[in-house]
């Protein structure tokens, strides 16, 4: 970070700042991409919401029951939990 401005610097630690707030939000577009998709994309976006959990902190053994399941409502229920 030495080689940013005061300004720039400002920005990157806003972004880490919020970071939870835009997995979840990024989570949440998904969500909807997960009720379209088949194939391969639909692994992609299962890769892309376990990466976004995490980051939540959700539990691994409900990452891994939710991709079992692979049912985008309780992704769906989820979210919600988390949002409230």
């Amino acid at each position: 970070m030495a080689d940013l401005t005061p300004h720039q610097q400002k920005i990157v630690k806003r972004y880490y700042d919020n970071q939870e707030g835009l997995a979840l939000q990024r989570m949440a577009e998904l969500v909807g991409d997960l009720y379209l998709a088949e194939g391969k994309k639909r692994q992609r976006i299962w890769t892309n919401l376990e990466t976004h959990m995490k980051t939540l902190k959700v539990p691994q053994s409900r990452i891994d029951n939710l991709k079992k399941q692979d049912n985008p409502a309780k992704v769906a229920e989820l979210v919600k939990e988390l949002q409230g």
